[in-house]
C-alpha cells in the first residue's frame, strides 16, 4: 500500500466497508469525507489503478454499472497499514 496515494488509501478503505459498492456508491461516501465534490476523472483512474494492483475487483452488475469488491490483497495492505501506523499513534489515548 506504501505505492498508493491517499486519495487510493481512502477508495480502498470505503470499498472495504462496503458489500460490493457501485462506483456511484463509493464517490458518495468519498464525497461525504471529503466535504467536496469528486469528479469522474479523478474516481475511475484511481479506482482502475486499485484494481490494477490486484488490491480490489471489478465485476459488472449491469451493462452500465460496475461493482467493487475488496480481495484478500487488499485486506492484508489495510492490516498492514494499521499495523505501521500503530507504532506512531496510540490510539488508547484519544
Amino acid at each position: 500500500m506504501d505505492d498508493l496515494t491517499g486519495f487510493q488509501r481512502d477508495l480502498l478503505y470505503v470499498i472495504a466497508g462496503f458489500d460490493r459498492p457501485s462506483g456511484q456508491d463509493v464517490k458518495e461516501e468519498i464525497e461525504g469525507y471529503y466535504s467536496s465534490e469528486i469528479n469522474h476523472g479523478r474516481l475511475y483512474p484511481n479506482l482502475d489503478t486499485i484494481v490494477n494492483k490486484g488490491l480490489v475487483e471489478k465485476g459488472e452488475l449491469d451493462r452500465r454499472t460496475n461493482y467493487y469488491t475488496i480481495t484478500a490483497d487488499g485486506e492484508q495492505a489495510i492490516v498492514e497499514r494499521q499495523e505501521w501506523k500503530s507504532q506512531y499513534i496510540d490510539y488508547s489515548s484519544y
